[in-house]
C-alpha cells in the first residue's frame, strides 16, 4: 500500500447493511454482472465487520481497521494509524501518523471526499456530521438516503461530478456510503408493499440495483488513472434470523460481511 497510495485514486465503497449471504448467493447466481466482474475470482471474501451498526463499524474502519478475514489470523492491514504493540501493522502496511486515514490520506495530498447515504452521514445535527466531518468536502442531500428509491444513482451522479471538477494531478479518495440495502428496500422488489415491509428478497433486489449502476461509479474513478477500491458491507442485518430483526446486535448475520479490494485500471 506504500507504493499505491501517492501514485493512484483511492475508493472506499460501503454497502451499507449488506448480507454477507445475500451477496453471495447473488454473486453466484449470476446476478450482480458489474460487481462480480471485478472481485477476485468472481467471489466474495468473508470477513468480519469491525462494529454491528454504521457508526461504530465505519470509525474502525476509518482508524484503519476494515473488516478482518474470517479465518484465524493475524492478519496484515492495508491501512493502520501508527500504534506502538501493533500485530496487524506490517511492511506493506500504510502507516499514517494522523487520528484516522482519511486526515492521513489529506496530509499525502489527497483530496478527501464523503458522499454520504444513511442518517450518520446526512450532517444535520451533531452525530450525523462526525464522519463526514472527517473529509475535506463532504455531500449529503435527502435523495441520497435511506427513503429515496433511486439513492444510488443520486451519489453515483454527485460522484461523477466531483471527478469531473478535480485537475488532472490531483489524487482522490472518495468515500461512498451506499444506503440502497439499509431499511426501508421493499420499493426495490416490484410487487412488493411497504405494508409488508422489507424481507431478504427485498434486501437482495437492492442488491441488483446497486449493481446495475456501479459500473458508473467504476469508470469514473478510473477515468483519470487507476484507482484501488474497497468494495465491503459495514455490517449486516437480520430479517427475523432466530427471531432477530435488524442490527446493532451480535448475531452472526450481521458480524459477518462481504469484503474485497481489486484494482480498477484507468479507462481509454
Amino acid at each position: 500500500m506504500n507504493e499505491v497510495v501517492g501514485r493512484d485514486d483511492l475508493l472506499l465503497l460501503t454497502l451499507d447493511t449488506l448480507r454477507h449471504d445475500v451477496a453471495v448467493e447473488l454473486a453466484a447466481a449470476g446476478r450482480l454482472p458489474n460487481l462480480t466482474a471485478h472481485l477476485p475470482g468472481g467471489t466474495w471474501e468473508r470477513r468480519h465487520a469491525p462494529g454491528n451498526f454504521t457508526y461504530a463499524s465505519h470509525q474502525a474502519m476509518f482508524a484503519g481497521f476494515l473488516p478482518t478475514p474470517a479465518v484465524p489470523g493475524p492478519h496484515p492491514r492495508l491501512f493502520a494509524a501508527r500504534f506502538a504493540g501493533s500485530e496487524t501493522t506490517a511492511d506493506r502496511t500504510f502507516v499514517f501518523d494522523t487520528p484516522d486515514l482519511v486526515s492521513g490520506l489529506a496530509a499525502h495530498g489527497y483530496r478527501t471526499v464523503c458522499v454520504g447515504g444513511v442518517g450518520f452521514f446526512n450532517k444535520q445535527g451533531a452525530l450525523g456530521s462526525v464522519l463526514p466531518g472527517l473529509f475535506q468536502e463532504s455531500h449529503w442531500e435527502p435523495e441520497f438516503g435511506v427513503a429515496s428509491p433511486t439513492s444510488f444513482e443520486a451519489q453515483v451522479a454527485r460522484a461523477e461530478k466531483v471527478v469531473a471538477g478535480l485537475p488532472a494531478e490531483q489524487r482522490l479518495f472518495l468515500f461512498l456510503n451506499v444506503s440502497a440495502l439499509h431499511q426501508p428496500n421493499w420499493f426495490h422488489l416490484p410487487g412488493a408493499t411497504r405494508e409488508a415491509g422489507d424481507s431478504r428478497a427485498t434486501h437482495a433486489a437492492a442488491l441488483e440495483y446497486v449493481d446495475a449502476h456501479v459500473g458508473r461509479l467504476f469508470r469514473a474513478m478510473s477515468s483519470r488513472r487507476r484507482c484501488f477500491a474497497v468494495v465491503c458491507s459495514d455490517h449486516g442485518t437480520a430479517y427475523g434470523d432466530d427471531g432477530y430483526t435488524g442490527h446493532r446486535l451480535g448475531h452472526d448475520c450481521v458480524w459477518t460481511v462481504p469484503y474485497s479490494h481489486f484494482f480498477l485500471e484507468p479507462t481509454a
